[in-house]
């Protein structure tokens, strides 16, 4: 049995071309909509993330009537 050796590879891939980023002085950037890509919302239920889109008619209906609140707002809580 004859022991051969491989060939050194670069452990990480070469670096991707990276595209230039529009600079606040080039203006904002705007898109037509066929350039753009719907927003996917995850939610958590039932102690998993989950994407909205999997959601049945019902569950999105009680996710769109949830309230929320900020603890900024809260009243203190009473002592006795």
């Amino acid at each position: 049995m004859t022991h051969t050796t491989l060939p050194d590879l670069p452990t990480t891939p070469p670096a991707a071309p990276v595209a230039p980023v529009a600079s606040a002085a080039q203006g904002p950037i705007v898109l037509r909509d066929d350039e753009r890509q719907p927003c996917e919302i995850w939610t958590r239920v039932m102690g998993y993330h989950r994407p909205m889109a999997s959601f049945n008619r019902g569950k999105k209906g009680e996710f769109h009537e949830r309230t929320y609140f900020s603890e900024k707002h809260c009243p203190p809580a009473a002592t006795d």
